[in-house]
């Protein structure tokens, strides 16, 4: 009896061996890793003396570093965004609520309808260096009220 007959019996058996085991596994559910996201509120707040309030969700599932909620809002130009705050992340999977106030340093925003930036990032320490990752980004169109 030659080898070669044996070793290909052998591999056939093994090869379908494994594919009998990856159909009896289920696969993992779709809400098993819940994906990174962060959402903008559709209104934000705008006090007399001009700081501006955003809010929104966000959700994060693993992280090696710091992680943020950062938010920008531009109304007159969509070149000219002005940042408002950061919120520290907890990246837990759970879905958590973030606001961010600031003042705007230059052109004074007014209520009405205005332009939002979210990120969601860590400052992942890579080589001694926090680098920025980006786990989300959302864009959306916000109502500024007076508060």
């Amino acid at each position: 009896m030659s080898v070669r007959p044996l070793l290909l019996r052998s591999a056939l058996a093994t090869a379908a061996g494994a594919a009998l085991f990856l159909l009896a596994v289920p696969a993992p559910p779709a809400s098993a890793a819940p994906s990174d996201t962060v959402t903008i509120g559709s209104v934000g707040r705008i006090s007399e003396d001009g700081t501006v309030t955003l809010s929104g969700t966000y959700r994060c599932a693993d992280s090696t570093g710091p992680v943020f909620v950062s938010s920008s809002v531009s109304q007159s130009s969509p070149l000219l965004r002005q940042g408002i705050g950061g919120t520290r992340a907890v990246c837990d999977g759970v879905e958590h609520s973030w606001e961010n106030t600031g003042k705007p340093g230059s052109d004074a925003l007014e209520p009405g309808r205005a332009h939002v930036e979210a990120t969601l990032m860590e400052l992942s320490p890579e080589g001694g260096l926090p680098l920025p990752l980006f786990h989300a980004a959302a864009q959306q169109d916000v109502t500024l009220t007076k508060s």
